[in-house]
């Protein structure tokens, strides 16, 4: 099969989808792999280490999608590349549909087949290839909220972790999957005061297990958050539904009760976003403030530390290209529970229940275009 590897377009997305050890792999195989010139810059990988690991070379954006059976990349499509897919195009990336109409309908009408990495599911309803971004965007989450805490950027000037004789900075995690674990140690790490919040009992005595004395659970509900965003500093929202839109955990109303410069990091942003405020932001401009609240939502959080990230995403995603590839996607999905999950639009008909929900879009069971 000819893989197809795009430079990524979005803002500051300094990603790539495959590392020059993974074209290796995909070479060792059998394949062709034609990689956009400076794709792998960002991340620290030349043209010249791609060309060593058998990839080819081609000068723009138009010639890989024009070349290519299969594009692998790491951001949705934006609008100067929907022209460029053609009918039965497979694209293997990080779609979240569910947060975009105008993203869906462009890949419904171009009659491409889209499968979602963040809908790729296990039978125990994990996320493989979900979670290594998952978890490079939870330790940032931290990060990110501790220095937008800062006065210099409108916060309230307080230090994560406080210094002896100064209490830490209090800091609220909703949701305890992948992204809040994460954030909770990193934030943990940092000396400060943290809770974690959500639904599932079950979840929450696993993380008060695992966790330092300095980590507190409690269940997530309207109630109980309304009580805690009056005193803390820093909240990360970090809820995931496979899938479908995020849930609006905090509302526009709420704001008001929050202290001045307080921090919301919307992680769940690529999803629609969990606090009603948010919007998706950019590197470049990453913030803004709604009612004296910083908000940050920055909607590729994982794409400022592409070399980390790179490598870890291919590392999870490698093994399910090469099945896609070998076999080709209608028998890769068939003999693959996961990647069947995967998929989320075959040739202009939307396969993934929660994606149509979202948008009022007839709905035509996997089942059928298998």
């Amino acid at each position: 099969m000819i893989i197809g590897i795009p430079k990524e377009i979005k803002n500051n997305e300094n990603r790539v989808a495959l590392t020059p050890a993974g074209t290796s792999e995909m070479i060792k195989h059998g394949h062709e792999v034609y990689v956009q010139a400076s794709a792998g810059t960002g991340s620290g990988f030349s043209d010249d280490a791609y060309i060593k690991a058998g990839a080819k070379i081609l000068p723009a954006i138009e010639d890989v999608y024009g070349e290519a059976e299969m594009i692998v990349k790491v951001k949705e499509p934006i609008e100067p590349e929907y022209s460029l897919i053609k009918k039965g195009q497979l694209l293997f990336t990080y779609f979240h549909f569910a947060s975009s109409e105008q993203l869906t309908r462009a890949m419904i009408e171009n009659e491409s087949v889209c499968i979602s990495y963040e809908t790729v599911e296990l039978p125990d309803r994990s996320l493989p290839l979900l979670i290594p971004m998952s978890e490079v965007a939870g330790r940032m989450s931290a990060l990110e909220g501790a220095k937008y805490l800062e006065k210099t950027f409108g916060g309230s000037g307080i230090l994560l972790g406080g210094v002896p004789g100064v209490l830490p900075a209090k800091v609220l995690i909703l949701g305890g999957g992948i992204v809040g674990t994460e954030a909770a140690k990193m934030a943990a790490g940092l000396g400060a005061d943290v809770t974690i919040m959500d639904v599932n009992p079950a979840r929450m005595r696993y993380l008060d297990d695992i966790m330092p004395a300095n980590v507190k659970t409690m269940m997530s509900n309207e109630y109980n958050i309304r009580e805690l965003i009056q005193n803390h500093d820093l909240i990360i929202g970090a809820v995931l539904i496979p899938g479908a839109k995020a849930p609006s955990l905090i509302t526009k109303e709420m704001l008001h009760t929050m202290k001045s410069g307080t921090v919301l990091v919307d992680v769940a942003i690529d999803q629609g976003g969990c606090f009603e405020t948010s919007h998706p932001t950019t590197h470049d401009d990453p913030t803004f403030i709604v009612d004296d609240v910083i908000h940050y939502s920055v909607a590729n959080m994982p794409g400022a530390v592409p070399r980390t990230s790179t490598i870890a995403l291919t590392n999870s995603t490698l093994s399910y290209v090469l099945k896609l590839a070998n076999g080709g996607w209608v028998n890769a999905c068939r003999t693959n529970a996961a990647l069947k999950r995967g998929l989320n639009i075959v040739n202009g008909k939307v396969v993934y229940r929660e994606v149509a929900e979202a948008f009022g879009l007839s709905y035509i069971n996997v089942d059928l275009v298998l």
